[in-house]
């Protein structure tokens, strides 16, 4: 058993109540790799932002769960002594799917895990949500659960049709299973092809309708937004410029998602702008560098690209910068 807080991490318990209180959401950024995960340590400690380091059940296996828990205490590592920041640093789990896979998070060092039993009945959801919960408690490791179902695929994440959350149930499901945070569908979807539109055709906007059902249900309480990049065009534009095909890629318009930062939504989940980011800048130095080969020259760009995407998130959409 690895105690997080040997690690230097924190759970988001306290993080949470900040936030809400503060009208603010703690940004939730994915990684899968070191590049990614220096450029959210560097971009978090340069603009003052506490930050959930964020890892699906794919990047668990990819980085080795074992490389991960020292990559995690390598990261706090960095931030205190390197960057002379003392950032709150979360290592939470998204979209555990199992109790199996919680348990064995937790006993690896996370401070925090998501279990998604969106896919199961609500009465399942429920049992297996607050079967997490009493695990993780017992080792002060805060829990998210998730009402409703986002559409789109991400990782090990799909589902062809988006569920939203009924906020009738809500307050039923948090006193049922004790949970931490709760992750609601309003509109948000996963991966870069969010929705299907025509040429000229805007994003329909997120469904505040419910957010505000929700917060009137269970009044304070921590709300997660899934599915919350923005896909910004002007990566989709150099992504596509050196072979790219990310025809009709759009995300979340970073204006909605300021809004909900104000509201109880104190958590805010993204991936794929990083994914995109990097791979936009890697795809810029191959083609105009075409010799290069050493990969420090084409992942160093792409890090310095996702650390200044990170800075603009924090200070611009979030809210989250100068809250550590």
């Amino acid at each position: 058993m690895t105690d997080y807080k040997k690690l230097g991490l924190v759970n988001t318990r306290e993080l949470f109540k900040k936030a809400v209180g503060g009208g603010y959401a703690i940004p939730a950024y994915n990684f899968n790799n070191m590049e990614q995960l220096q450029a959210i340590i560097s971009g978090c400690a340069e603009s003052g932002s506490p930050v959930i380091l964020q890892v699906s059940s794919g990047a668990r296996k990819y980085a080795n769960q074992t490389m991960l828990r020292y990559m995690a205490q390598g990261a706090v590592a960095m931030a205190r002594e390197d960057l002379k920041s003392n950032i709150p640093i979360v290592l939470h789990l998204d979209h555990g799917d199992t109790y199996e896979l919680c348990v064995s998070c937790i006993e690896s060092g996370f401070s925090s895990v998501m279990i998604d039993g969106s896919s199961h009945s609500y009465d399942d959801n429920v049992a297996l949500t607050k079967k997490v919960v009493e695990y993780a408690h017992k080792y002060d490791v805060t829990v998210e659960g998730e009402l409703g179902v986002l559409g789109g695929i991400e990782d090990d994440v799909k589902a062809e049709k988006s569920n939203y959350t009924k906020p009738a149930e809500v307050e039923d499901f948090v006193k049922k299973t004790g949970v931490d945070s709760l992750a609601i569908s309003i509109g948000t979807s996963h991966g870069a092809f969010k929705f299907k539109l025509k040429p000229g055709e805007n994003p329909p906007p997120l469904r505040f309708d419910i957010l505000e059902e929700v917060e009137k249900r269970i009044p304070g309480f921590p709300i997660v937004l899934h599915g919350s990049s923005s896909v910004p065009p002007e990566y989709v534009a150099l992504c596509n410029k050196y072979g790219g095909k990310l025809d009709n890629a759009v995300g979340v318009p970073e204006e909605q998602l300021r809004k909900a930062a104000k509201s109880s939504v104190c958590k805010i989940n993204i991936d794929t702008d990083g994914r995109l980011v990097m791979t936009a800048k890697i795809r810029e130095v191959f083609a105009e560098k075409p010799s290069e080969f050493d990969p420090r020259k084409y992942l160093g760009p792409a890090r310095e690209a996702l650390k200044n995407l990170i800075i603009h998130k924090n200070r611009e959409v979030l809210g989250s910068a100068d809250k550590a």
